[in-house]
């Protein structure tokens, strides 16, 4: 283990690379492997034909997608920023909103929401940089999995080799890293999609302003276990009171534990395996760690390394020994 972080740590500058690399490649290759897998009793496709289609739609959607909307949501984003600004500073005469927003200002929210719009602006004034980082991890993630079995083959030659040593090792924490950071991506990415499309829906039908800014807000923030949920409900109740007084809060806040009910009884036990059952006090200890040491990165990534971590030192939730109680019964 002590090989694997010191490659992580050597590889830092590389950071987002990698780990964009890795997201999309495992991203894409199991909507690959889930496609296969319905059309396979129709009619057999080339996996290759797949997945240069899924990147063909991919690249596509996006350069549309930039090309069509991005001036429309430089403009919402900014118009969301200034009005919980405006907020902030100018709060209504009501002593229950008083006391949220000096709650608000005692707690390191605005400092998140510093963070992340200085990301922001920071991504958009080096958008050439993160531009071609980004072609560089979707051009990396196409030819890998284009020749993954190629790639397989080549790789298990190291097994022989002087260095068998460093590949054992490399490929055990490997593929322990692709199975439970990878699974907990996958499961954080649709639920995130889940909860952008359906809070997407709601904000439209209470004709809120700006859904595309919104949109994008709701979704980025629900890559956040559980506390992307909590950040999301104090900008959200400031426009809602903006666009219709108090009884809109309360809509807000009616459809945020209704959202928060889908994911944790219905998106959660569908998409997260039983490793993933994390208590929520441990679940907030690693976001604060992480975000501390990590950043903004470290909200999104930061769950999926712990689950990582007691994966590789073996650690059992209690599901997990239930089971092996009732095989041993069984047996």
């Amino acid at each position: 283990m002590g090989l694997f972080a010191l490659l992580l740590y050597l590889t830092r500058s590389m950071f987002n690379l990698i780990l964009v690399t890795f997201i999309l490649t495992y991203l894409m290759d199991r909507f690959q492997v889930f496609i296969s897998r319905k059309l396979d009793p129709i009619v057999r496709i080339d996996r290759r034909a797949i997945i240069g289609l899924l990147y063909l739609i991919f690249v596509g959607g996006i350069t549309y997608t930039l090309y069509r909307y991005l001036p429309v949501i430089s403009i919402q984003i900014g118009e969301l920023v200034v009005q919980v600004q405006h907020f902030l500073k100018n709060p209504p005469d009501n002593a229950m909103v008083l006391y949220v927003v000096e709650l608000i200002g005692k707690t390191d929210f605005s400092s998140y929401m510093k963070q992340g719009a200085d990301l922001f602006y920071q991504y958009v004034a080096n958008i050439g940089k993160v531009g071609v980082q980004f072609l560089l991890s979707v051009i990396l993630s196409l030819f890998f999995l284009l020749e993954k079995p190629r790639i397989i083959q080549f790789t298990s030659k190291f097994k022989d080799s002087y260095l068998a040593v460093f590949y054992t090792e490399i490929a055990y924490f490997g593929r322990k890293f692709a199975n439970s950071f990878g699974k907990v991506i996958e499961a954080q990415f649709l639920i995130a999609v889940v909860n952008c499309v359906l809070s997407v829906i709601a904000l439209w039908v209470l004709d809120f302003p700006q859904l595309i800014g919104l949109g994008i807000m709701i979704f980025l923030l629900g890559l956040i276990p559980v506390a992307g949920v909590i950040i999301s409900l104090f900008p959200l109740c400031m426009i809602a009171y903006n666009v219709g007084g108090f009884i809109y809060i309360v809509y807000i806040l009616v459809y945020i534990a209704v959202i928060h009910a889908i994911e944790a009884y219905v998106l959660n036990p569908k998409f997260m395996s039983v490793k993933t059952n994390l208590p929520i006090f441990y679940t907030f200890i690693v976001l604060i760690f992480s975000e501390h040491f990590l950043g903004v990165w470290g909200l999104i990534i930061g769950i999926p390394i712990f689950i990582f971590l007691l994966d590789v030192f073996e650690v059992t939730t209690d599901e997990d020994e239930k089971d092996e109680t009732t095989n041993e019964q069984v047996g």
